[in-house]
């Protein structure tokens, strides 16, 4: 099954990413943008991309309430600052929509980047500030290089997915095969999403030490957990 998906903050690495991904799997993607101009070159640069790669797509730009009215799932991946307040601006578009958190809220200082701690993640934030919407949190330790720098899956990563709502999970971790090629994972419950987001601080660092782009995977799942 195809979806109409908004990447709002498409402008960005990870949302770049994504939307790419989703675009080379033939879902139908509206780059989001607080300017309809800039998510309209976005759009053309992620299609110049999957056409040097051998695919044709086709993006559209608009900005990030265009986009997300347009949609049936609305995918958040925009920096923890000021994340709040587009939520709240972007609740009437959001309302009855399966909405995908894969914000981090981090903090950096010279030690490096760290959780942040705080009351409710932005996943459950999210669904707070807009009752009506089905929010999942998923796909927050994918490295934004990762996704764009080859249309290949990223077979030996899993994305963790976590939501109340089990038809808008399964719907997730089923959209999870355009970046890794198998399922995602579910992790449990949206109040899980405490625990994923801040863990890409670790993945950073670990990054930083050993000049990689590390992924996560989990070992010891069923043969099924995948499938």
């Amino acid at each position: 099954m195809t979806h109409h998906i908004a990447v709002v903050g498409g402008t960005g690495p990870q949302g770049r990413g994504l939307a790419y991904r989703f675009a080379l799997a033939g879902h139908t993607v509206v780059i989001g943008s607080r300017s309809a101009e800039r998510a309209a070159e976005k759009a053309e640069e992620i299609s110049t991309r999957a056409a040097d790669n051998g695919a044709t797509v086709r993006l559209d730009g608009a900005t990030n309430a265009d986009a997300a009215a347009a949609a049936d799932v609305v995918v958040l991946a925009v920096p923890w600052d000021g994340y709040d307040a587009l939520v709240a601006d972007l609740a009437p578009a959001l309302d009855a929509k399966i909405v995908i958190s894969c914000v981090n809220p981090l903090g950096f200082d010279a030690a490096g980047p760290y959780g942040l701690t705080l009351a409710e993640s932005a996943a459950e934030g999210t669904q707070k500030a807009v009752p009506g919407a089905r929010v999942v949190g998923a796909f927050h330790h994918l490295a934004a290089l990762s996704l764009w720098k080859t249309p290949d899956p990223l077979s030996h990563e899993d994305v963790l997915v976590c939501g109340d709502d089990a038809e808008a999970k399964d719907l997730v971790a089923d959209l999870a095969r355009t970046v890794t090629g198998h399922r995602g994972i579910d992790a449990g419950a949206l109040r899980i999403a405490r625990q994923l987001e801040p863990f890409t601080a670790v993945l950073i660092n670990v990054n930083k030490r050993y000049k990689v782009r590390s992924g996560l995977h989990l070992a010891g799942l069923p043969d099924d957990a995948r499938a």
